[in-house]
């Protein structure tokens, strides 16, 4: 564990708390300091939730330390059961309250609650939040699954989708509505919508939709043990991978799985005339594991894109993204550290990032465009409106959200191309408003230049400065490769022993790349 700025995954409480704010009737008792209950807000602000997680604390303080806090959680775990009257409870302890030792399974258990208590050993120092998601409904499902009877007609239980996780609503609803049209019903949801009393009639089902194996794969591999309910292994982002889906469900279940496709935009859109200037564009990836290796796949194959790099901060899905990045060609990038991804991209130079909020941020710092494809997100990536991934409908909303920063680049490229027309420059007035648009004053000499410092490659010491016309023409090119551009001018006039860039220096630097 250590101190940072940003983080990809929460410890590995937070995992559970998202398991249990995603499902009703059941309630978790954290054996937390006061501190700890920060973790309400990522679900009442970023998710945008209209009601806290059911959640209780024992929130322990410093002075609490040197008596009994094996008595508070026993207080906190009988007051929780008394006002909320769960169905189920589950039981742990946040990161700093794991060196307490308190063991909150066995205080628990010695309370003869009268509902099922599930006590969660999740390890905060060696593990991470989606490895929390996955135990934590492993150890739910392990403990109210029971084996029964199939239903008549043909059924699965659509599992991994949990508060806070990406578009996971939408998904639920674009997956539900896909198998419908192919003749299955869903039986269970969960954990997200679901109750303990749904848990327990899982086994109804005759397989599993595996939708994120970070949040749901050792329970499905339970399911498949124990109840026998075989569960899909391809998740469905994208067309290529939904159709994939679909015919693995055609496999398991003996249906003729074929799905309407009319509502399918992206194979049309990404092929027509007015968006091959997408084709070819270097892209860098990196988000979760599953996210990653749905997103370079629809890239590579469906958008025409070339995937310069890509990477996963989920460890637990390092080997397939080791694997795909083999695939690709490329180096497969598995770190937990932003600093690392953020170097990563600079040395790569891709045109175009695919990843989390993080690498949004990044992004803006670098002057390269980005889409967000994966967790962690902010609030804007909850959004009000339908916008799944997964299904048909969610490769329309890939394209759109994909070429939507590609075209807000591309319309930046131009007001900066022509900034010092008479109608568009930065004193003059809106353009629509016509004839008030004013002339440009100038300012009559020139501003002032900074130096800049070379690459970090280049072994020289000495600095360079862009002047006037030379900053002016270079913001002419393309944003997509205005960066580059820049810093091969930079290292051709090291070369050179040119201290001060001007157009000349820029267009012999651009004619002696071009050799």
């Amino acid at each position: 564990m250590k101190l940072s700025v940003w983080t990809y995954e929460g410890p590995p409480h937070v995992g559970a708390m998202r398991v249990a704010t995603g499902m009703t009737g059941l309630h978790y008792v954290l054996h937390a300091p006061q501190g700890d209950t920060y973790a309400d807000l990522l679900f009442t602000m970023i998710e945008r939730r209209n009601h806290r997680p059911p959640v209780s604390y024992t929130t322990f303080q410093a002075r609490d330390l040197g008596s009994d806090t094996a008595t508070l959680f026993k207080d906190a775990a009988r007051d929780a059961y008394e006002r909320f009257q769960p169905q189920a409870m589950i039981v742990g302890a946040s990161c700093t309250a794991e060196l307490i030792q308190d063991d909150p399974g066995g205080l628990t258990e010695a309370l003869n609650l009268p509902i099922p208590v599930i006590p969660l050993e999740l390890p905060s120092y060696q593990r991470k939040e989606n490895f929390g998601c996955d135990e934590t409904f492993f150890q739910i499902v392990r403990a109210l699954a029971l084996p029964m009877e199939r239903t008549p007609e043909i059924t699965c239980n659509l599992i991994g989708p949990t508060a806070l996780g990406f578009r996971h609503r939408d998904d639920v609803e674009e997956l539900t509505r896909l198998l419908s049209d192919i003749g299955i019903s869903v039986n269970v949801v969960a954990p997200m919508g679901s109750t303990p009393a749904d848990i327990a009639r899982t086994g109804a089902a005759h397989f599993n939709v595996l939708m994120y194996p970070e949040t749901a794969e050792a329970a499905a591999r339970w399911c498949e043990r124990e109840l026998g309910q075989p569960f899909t292994k391809v998740v469905p982002i994208g067309v290529g991978a939904t159709r994939d889906f679909l015919a693995e469900i055609a496999t398991i279940t003996g249906l003729p799985c074929k799905a309407d496709e009319s509502r399918l935009r992206l194979p049309w859109y990404s092929a027509s005339v007015d968006s091959t200037y997408l084709t070819g564009k270097r892209v860098f990836i990196f988000g979760d594991g599953t996210h990653v290796a749905a997103a370079a796949r629809i890239a590579r194959d469906e958008m025409g894109f070339e995937v310069t790099g890509l990477g996963c901060y989920n460890r637990e899905m390092a080997r397939p993204i080791r694997a795909l990045a083999k695939d690709f060609g490329v180096d497969a990038l598995i770190t937990e550290d932003y600093l690392e991804v953020e170097d990563a991209i600079r040395e790569l130079q891709p045109e175009m990032i695919l990843g989390t909020q993080m690498e949004r941020h990044i992004g803006k710092r670098l002057g390269v465009p980005c889409a967000v494809i994966s967790a962690p997100v902010h609030v804007q990536d909850f959004p009000a409106r339908y916008s799944p991934q997964m299904g048909f409908e969610g490769a329309n909303v890939i394209f759109d959200t994909w070429v939507h920063p590609l075209v807000m680049g591309l319309e930046e490229h131009l007001l900066h191309m022509f900034r010092s027309d008479f109608e568009f420059h930065d004193d003059a007035g809106a353009s629509h408003h016509g004839g008030a648009a004013t002339a440009r004053v100038e300012d009559g000499g020139p501003a002032p230049q900074t130096p800049r410092s070379l690459p970090a490659e280049m072994k020289e010491e000495a600095q360079v400065i862009w002047l006037d016309d030379a900053e002016r023409e270079l913001r002419k090119i393309p944003f997509f490769v205005r960066g580059k551009a820049r810093r091969n001018t930079e290292s051709f006039a090291a070369r050179q022993g040119v201290s001060e860039i001007s157009v000349d220096t820029l267009y012999e630097a651009k004619a002696h790349y071009a050799r």
